[in-house]
Order: C-alpha cells, then sequence, then structure tokens
C-alpha cells in the first residue's frame, strides 16, 4: 500500500462526503461511485467500514454547531437542570429513528449485497430527484403547516422516519434528501425539515458507524486506522461549510436545483454502467 497515495484519496473522499453528506445528493451514491475510480486499496472490511465510519466525522459537525439545541443539560444560577423542550426534541428524534434502526441491525448486510451497486444508486438518485421536483412544484404558494420540530406530532415524526428507512435500504436515496421529502410531503417547512434531518444524523449515524466497526471486529491495521482518522477529520471540516451553506441557501431557495442534479448523475451513471 503506498500510504501517501491512499492518504490521498481519503482526503478527497473526506471531501466528497463533508459535501454530499447534507447537501440532498446522497452521500453514500458518491462515496461509491467515487470509489470506483479512485480504487481504495485495504482489506475488504477496511473499506466496507471506512465508507460508514467517515460520517462520524460529519457528526461531530452538527454536534458542534448547534450543541445548545442538543444538549438538554443546562446550567442556571450554579445549578444544572434538564430541558424538557430538548428532552421533547430527542424523543422525537429517537421516533423518528426506530425504523431505520431495526432494519439497520437486522437487514444491513442483505441490502449492502444486493443493492450497493452502480445502477441501485443512479434508479434511487432519479426517482428521488423527480420527487424533489414534483413536491416543490406542489407545494409552489402554499404555507407550511408546520414550522418548527416543537410543532411536530410524534406521529409525524414517524412518517419522516420511514423516509429515512428508504435511504438506509437503498443508496443513491440519500438519507438527507428522503427525510426532507417525506417532510415537505406532509406539510413541514424547508428550514424544520432540514434541521430535524441534521438532528436524526447523529443516533442513526453514530450507531450505523459503531454496528460497522463491531461486525468487523476492530481488525484494522495502523495504516487503516490513520486513513480512516484522517477521512473523518476532513469530512468534519467540509460538512461544517455545508451545513451552513444549505442552511442559507434554504431560505431563499427551494430543493429542485437538487432534483435535477440528481436526475442528470443518475442518467450519467446509468450510461456508464451499461456501456
Amino acid at each position: 500500500m503506498d500510504f501517501i497515495l491512499e492518504l490521498l484519496k481519503v482526503t478527497f473522499l473526506g471531501i466528497v462526503q463533508g459535501i454530499t453528506e447534507w447537501l440532498p445528493i446522497s452521500s453514500t451514491g458518491h462515496m461509491i461511485l467515487v470509489d470506483k475510480f479512485l480504487n481504495l486499496q485495504g482489506s475488504a472490511s477496511f473499506i466496507s467500514v471506512f465508507m460508514v465510519v467517515i460520517q462520524f466525522g460529519s457528526i461531530i459537525a452538527v454536534v458542534l454547531l448547534y450543541w445548545n439545541k442538543l444538549n438538554p443539560l443546562k446550567k442556571k444560577n450554579d445549578k444544572f437542570y434538564i430541558e424538557q423542550d430538548v428532552m421533547s426534541m430527542w424523543m422525537k428524534v429517537i421516533v423518528g429513528c426506530i425504523p431505520a434502526a431495526i432494519v439497520g441491525v437486522f437487514f444491513d448486510d442483505f441490502f449492502e449485497k444486493y443493492f450497493y451497486n452502480p445502477v441501485s444508486i443512479a434508479i434511487m438518485l432519479i426517482i428521488f430527484g423527480v420527487l424533489f421536483i414534483v413536491v416543490e412544484n406542489n407545494n409552489k404558494g402554499k404555507k407550511p403547516k408546520i414550522n418548527s420540530i416543537a410543532e411536530m406530532s410524534y406521529q409525524t415524526v414517524f412518517i419522516i422516519g420511514v423516509f429515512q428507512l428508504i435511504a438506509a435500504m437503498f443508496p443513491g436515496t440519500s438519507r438527507s434528501g428522503a427525510t426532507i421529502v417525506g417532510a415537505l410531503m406532509i406539510g413541514v417547512s424547508r428550514y424544520a425539515a432540514t434541521e430535524f434531518t441534521f438532528f436524526m444524523s447523529v443516533p442513526v449515524m453514530f450507531g450505523a458507524s459503531l454496528l460497522k466497526i463491531v461486525k468487523a471486529g476492530f481488525a484494522f491495521t495502523g495504516a487503516e486506522v490513520v486513513l480512516m482518522l484522517a477521512g473523518m477529520f476532513v469530512a468534519f471540516i467540509v460538512s461544517v461549510v455545508a451545513i451552513r451553506f444549505l442552511l442559507n441557501y434554504i431560505k431563499k431557495n427551494d430543493f429542485k436545483v437538487f432534483g435535477w442534479y440528481r436526475i442528470i448523475l443518475g442518467i450519467i451513471v446509468l450510461v456508464f454502467s451499461f456501456v
């Protein structure tokens, strides 16, 4: 293994992960497709784990940027207390994560074996690209019924969780893309949908990373561990920028541009897959 070359590869993959994890264009799909060209070297277990664990850097970015909203432990007059609004938000996040968690624990290997390929990725890129455009056109001129996470009912967050389940099963869907589409369809505002997607990512991506590492048995070389850490660090830095960009972007724009990007990319991938 040429360590310097592999370090450059994981750096580029970290950049791709940091951008695509938060923009609704599928980080897993992009990572798999990019690696087809980069051809990251290492054991099969290392590459499989790397593609998931690199997302941990993106989790840290969310925790850093949203620490005040995510941390229920507050301090006032030298006394600590639990803020109930934050605990309520976490309960909603847990409910939203239940569908994906069940499928991830019991069927992760099945879906990775049969659907983690360019054709499946391309199909899901196109399907959800079309959905973004259709949903945004349908919502044009309508006022959202739900404008904050506090206004979301448990039924609402469970429905969003079902859409996240689709992303857990089929790479190319985009976890953020699926949850945002689902939220927009049931009347949640773009900003609230995006924030809730960020918060749901914390337990989902942490759990997925831990599950992958446990299944691999921690059987990695020192060089592979360094490469994973490097990828996570780059993903963290780029994620901070990507999250801030997306939040500013959706204040004045809709998601249709991401829908068109997904459709075009999906068509390109299909062409390359069959030629």
